[in-house]
């Protein structure tokens, strides 16, 4: 991709939703493209740098209209350290990275992004993207009924081993969802420390035990963040192979 279209490129809005706490948040929600197909793309913890942006071009020459909440981190830049502690110590009412049982509150702001999306684009309904820190939020998203596809890429979440980041409920309410629309997808790269194979073991004995309702892959070498930092465009590569399998996996939901 010889040049990647810049942020300020994009239309902007702000949205607020009302968290599970009670805590109204307002971000700034990027929109580019205007395809009939809208995809959500959720900023993983370095940011939304280059290689998010180059993603999102990516979808709009697919034919999608893309949609990228900012909720922190500088525009344009991966700072991966500096979002860490952000999102740990002063975000920790929205993003509950350590918690076990239970989903991050930014989940009810996202799926409420998600509800409007369909509503605004006057679609019949769209796809969701998380990735490492927001992986796990694409699975929490798939109860909302405005969401038709979803990719976990590299979920992260609970940084704490074992434990799902979705409480009881959501898990129930999830595999209903994923019973009426079909399975979901979700990847990995094998060697990645920061989403072992542990937790896709977990997945399967929660999700899979009666039939295949989150599709799992395993991609090979140590990288982590398949559709972004360390995603090759080149034909062939299992990154750019991911891409199209996901693309393809979304056409077909949306359509």
């Amino acid at each position: 991709m010889s040049s990647i279209t810049q942020i300020d490129a994009y239309q902007k809005e702000p949205f607020t939703s009302t968290l599970r706490n009670g805590k109204k948040v307002t971000n700034t929600i990027y929109t580019q493209g205007n395809g009939p197909k809208v995809v959500i793309i959720i900023q993983e913890l370095p940011g939304i740098g280059q290689e998010t942006l180059a993603l999102a071009d990516r979808f709009v020459n697919k034919g999608y209209t893309v949609v990228l909440p900012h909720l922190f981190g500088k525009i344009g830049k991966t700072a991966t350290a500096a979002n860490f502690g952000k999102v740990l110590f002063c975000m920790r009412r929205q993003f509950s990275a350590l918690a076990r049982n239970h989903s991050s509150p930014i989940v009810d702001f996202l799926s409420a992004l998600c509800t409007y999306t369909k509503e605004k684009h006057q679609v019949q309904g769209v796809a969701v993207i998380g990735m490492c820190l927001t992986g796990n939020f694409a699975i929490s998203l798939m109860a909302n009924e405005a969401v038709l596809a979803g990719f976990a890429s590299q979920p992260s979440l609970p940084f704490k081993r074992g434990g799902l980041h979705m409480s009881p409920e959501e898990v129930t309410h999830v595999k209903n969802r994923l019973d009426d629309i079909g399975p979901m997808h979700c990847a990995r790269f094998k060697g990645d420390s920061m989403c072992p194979a542990s937790r896709f073991d977990l997945y399967k004995k929660t999700f899979n035990t009666d039939r295949e309702r989150i599709i799992l892959h395993e991609l090979p070498g140590d990288g982590h963040a398949i559709l972004t930092l360390d995603f090759v465009d080149e034909e062939g590569h299992a990154t750019k192979d991911a891409l199209n399998d996901v693309i393809t996996y979304f056409d077909g939901q949306l359509n």
